[in-house]
């Protein structure tokens, strides 16, 4: 990813350390945290796998397509789960915006000097005001509400969830910035 070293390195532990949360929701005793667990799993590892800095390490050529194809996929997954809920959208915004970084990386090789400045900008700059306001929507929504169920298990929280991905929302702005 353009940008500093040091920012990069810790985008890359936030959604690293989002992707193994999310890993371990895979067995909550919820469908419905399972379900969603996954992708977001699939999300955390990407963004933390292309927010590692260029200047430590650059992917080869075709690791960008290779991103390119896994998220489009994953796209296509969310669009079809969204035929049962709308929640799933924000899925496919985020998986669309993976195969879009990656797509504008693999035309850009050699712009890893942190300046930035690659891509489409209405198109960075639309990806940039949804997650913008979904990590505001998400910030306003972890605000605690009232008592809680201290038997849950660390798989079940929903505050935990929730948080999880307001961190991946925020990775995505900081990597939509860098772009």
């Amino acid at each position: 990813m353009h940008g500093p070293t040091s920012p990069g390195w810790l985008l890359v532990a936030l959604c690293a350390a989002t992707g193994a949360y999310c890993l371990r929701r895979m067995r909550s005793g919820v469908e419905e945290q399972r379900r969603a667990a996954g992708g977001e799993a699939l999300m955390g590892f990407g963004m933390s796998a292309m927010a590692v800095p260029a200047a430590v390490f650059t992917p080869p050529s075709w690791a960008w397509p290779a991103y390119a194809v896994v998220f489009g996929a994953a796209a296509l997954h969310a669009l079809w789960a969204a035929r049962a809920g709308a929640h799933h959208l924000h899925h496919l915004v985020g998986a669309l915006a993976m195969v879009y970084m990656a797509a504008v990386m693999a035309a850009s090789p050699g712009q890893h000097d942190g300046h930035g400045g690659a891509g489409v900008p209405p198109v960075t700059g639309a990806l940039l005001l949804y997650f913008a306001g979904y990590v505001l929507l998400s910030g306003v929504r972890l605000v605690p509400t009232g008592g809680g169920d201290g038997a849950v298990g660390w798989g079940d929280r929903p505050e935990l969830a929730r948080a999880c991905r307001l961190s991946m929302g925020i990775a995505m702005v900081a990597m939509l910035l860098a772009l």
